[in-house]
């Protein structure tokens, strides 16, 4: 009986601690960041971030081929001497996008005083430069003078075409979305500037397509309280119309607070599976600390996106 009872603590103790240690425990990084983009690139997993508070002078780079360990690595662009322009602001470094364009090189597109700015590079640790020649940013802080012209969010269809969305409202009310397709160069539109806002937008747009539907991703509320929450809309073509989809809002505060004002998300398909990587606050005290976190996406059989359990993640075999 002393051997059984043996055999049953050395379980409790070691098989306890394996299920611990299988899973991605949230957050992901201890740092402080924000609004993240992600890109895979050799089996390597690059994520560009918002240093908070409030942005710096240049975006955060954590590299990982697991979730559990990672680097911290510097790119030269942007920062907020390189990107200025007469119709810039006052803010930093905000809310990367990076993509992996259909001509194999990478393109930014990054907020940086108000205004997009877009950067292209070979590799996801660079060098990065502006992408356009004459310097410029390809949304200007003015272009809509009643809006924000922040949190641009690049597209790839299935067919090939890229499409650009962004935008956000002004005080904390009225956010709208822009949209507009992007030429084959990636830094130029394709046609007028559409305003495609979904029901419940304030800012942070997350385009993506399942089974030949649009699902456009967003977020509503406060970045700095507890009414940050991710919502989606589902439409038949990237500009929409859009409804908004079953279960929205998807992710919000949690009743113990553990998870206090998530939102500005992206989303990843790693071995089949959909994932998606946002942040949290993590003070809850308007300082603005936010802290990276990820949590599986499922679909119901009909497609709508379910609310995310916050069970955790396994980590990933290779």
């Amino acid at each position: 009986m002393k051997k059984y009872l043996l055999y049953f603590s050395l379980f409790l103790i070691f098989g306890f601690s394996c299920t611990q240690v299988s899973k991605i425990i949230n957050p992901i990084h201890p740092g402080k960041f924000a609004d993240p983009t992600i890109v895979m690139q050799n089996d390597t997993f690059y994520i560009f971030a918002t240093i908070d508070p409030w942005g710096a002078d240049k975006l955060a780079v954590l590299v990982t081929t697991d979730f559990k360990n990672w680097q911290q690595k510097k790119i030269n662009w942007p920062t907020s001497a390189t990107c200025l322009s007469p119709t810039s602001g006052r803010d930093k470094v905000w809310a990367p996008c990076v993509i992996k364009a259909p001509s194999g090189s990478f393109f930014m597109y990054v907020t940086v005083h108000n205004e997009v700015w877009v950067g292209t590079s070979q590799h996801p640790l660079g060098p990065w430069k502006n992408a356009r020649p004459d310097n410029t940013p390809i949304i200007n802080g003015n272009l809509f003078p009643n809006y924000h012209m922040i949190d641009a969010e690049c597209f790839i269809d299935t067919d090939g075409i890229a499409y650009l969305y962004w935008g956000s409202g002004l005080n904390w009310e009225n956010g709208h979305c822009f949209a507009a397709k992007l030429n084959t160069d990636m830094i130029s539109f394709d046609g007028d500037v559409k305003d495609i806002t979904p029901p419940n937008y304030f800012e942070a747009p997350y385009m993506f397509k399942r089974n030949n539907r649009y699902y456009l991703m967003y977020s509503q509320g406060k970045c700095i309280d507890s009414s940050y929450k991710v919502r989606y809309s589902i439409g038949n073509t990237p500009f929409g119309p859009f409804t908004e989809g079953l279960n929205s809002p998807i992710l919000s505060t949690t009743n113990d607070s553990t998870t206090f004002g998530p939102g500005h998300h992206t989303v990843i398909n790693i071995n089949s599976r959909d994932y998606i990587i946002y942040h949290r606050i993590a003070d809850n005290n308007q300082t603005l600390l936010r802290e990276l976190c990820m949590d599986s996406l499922n679909f119901d059989t009909q497609g709508n996106i379910m609310k995310v359990n916050h069970e955790g993640v396994e980590l990933f075999s290779k």
